[in-house]
């Protein structure tokens, strides 16, 4: 009897110690920039995949309304970690020392284009030159605007710019209302099926191919949460790079681990969105410096860039004092 008691004792400890460890995942609040989609991918994989809850986990997501709420959501512990444009940190940091810090590097190239359409002569970023460009109101791109013009000897003042709402163009680029539109490289798809659509075949000239060089969306965090909680900020952002990696890997798995999360989203059109964002992610400039880095150098000129175009004194911040490279893996 008493071994029976024992044994069915041992079974009750045995039963009360997988219930522990199985609810013993560390929480984690991820902020998004935006709304769902292909270009959120990892996010996504990382929880429908597995791998958040391989190292420990337990992710909650928070939607987004742009970079400097979600900038806004970290620094008052709304969130933990999440993604957001880095140049909206960069100007939070010189404008009011928000405890909010970059950890990885998402987009290693800016996702601002040109899209125009085949015959309507614009080829090259120097092209637009005496055309009519939609863009819509809130984009960043917008910041960003002078600067590319000016790589190629124009200004505002060469060009015709209409404010649209976002939705509005596709179609005005598609029935000739502009000569081309302003939107992200993570718009191609999308795009390129309304061109389709009406037997027309789009032209992409990404402002990077201009010159516009610089780091996007990045992986920040709230300080508190970096400093309160590092071992689980290290899981998470090695788990995210793992995710990243299945997504370049796997762009259709990926996609549905997004429809898996996200009912209302189309796993196809997901697909299209996240194939192209990749190449704001894996691309030579991956090959040359690796996934996930933010190097010195060219942190320094995404800077130099977001301080010129939004007006701000250069000298008001080290780029370096708002990076943290521990928490990425392969880094220390």
């Amino acid at each position: 009897m008493n071994a029976m008691k024992l044994a069915a004792t041992a079974a009750l400890l045995g039963s009360t110690m997988v219930a522990s460890g199985a609810s013993a995942a560390d929480a984690v609040t991820f902020q998004l920039d935006w709304l769902p989609g292909g270009d959120k991918a990892p996010i996504y994989v990382c929880i429908d995949q597995g791998f958040c809850e391989q190292a420990g986990l337990d992710v909650t997501i928070n939607g987004g309304r742009g970079s400097s709420e979600a900038v806004t959501k970290l620094a008052t512990g709304v969130s933990d970690i999440g993604i957001a444009d880095i140049g909206a940190l960069m100007a939070a940091r010189a404008t009011e020392n928000v405890p909010v810090t970059a950890v990885m590097s998402v987009f290693n190239k800016g996702p601002h284009a040109f899209y125009s359409l085949d015959g309507n002569g614009i080829e090259t970023a120097e092209d637009v030159a005496g055309k009519e460009i939609a863009t819509s109101p809130f984009t960043s791109s917008n910041v960003f605007l002078p600067l590319v013009l000016g790589e190629v000897g124009l200004s505002e003042d060469d060009i015709a710019l209409t404010k649209a709402d976002p939705g509005a163009l596709g179609p005005m680029l598609m029935t000739g209302a502009v000569d081309g539109i302003i939107a992200w490289m993570t718009d191609v798809s999308r795009y390129t099926g309304q061109a389709e659509e009406v037997g027309k075949e789009i032209v992409v000239i990404p402002w990077s191919d201009a010159g516009l060089e610089l780091y996007s969306a990045s992986m920040i965090a709230s300080d508190s949460f970096l400093a309160e909680k590092p071992d689980v900020a290290r899981r998470f952002v090695e788990a995210y790079k793992k995710s990243i990696e299945f997504s370049i890997e796997n762009p259709a798995e990926a996609a549905q681990s997004v429809a898996n999360m996200v009912p209302e989203l189309n796993a196809e059109n997901v697909e299209g969105s996240l194939r192209d964002t990749l190449v704001l992610i894996d691309n030579e400039v991956t090959e040359r410096d690796g996934l996930g880095v933010l190097l010195p150098e060219r942190l320094a000129a995404t800077w130099a860039r977001v301080a010129e175009a939004q007006g701000l004194d250069a000298s008001a911040l080290d780029p370096e004092t708002m990076v943290d490279r521990s928490f990425l893996p392969g880094t220390m």
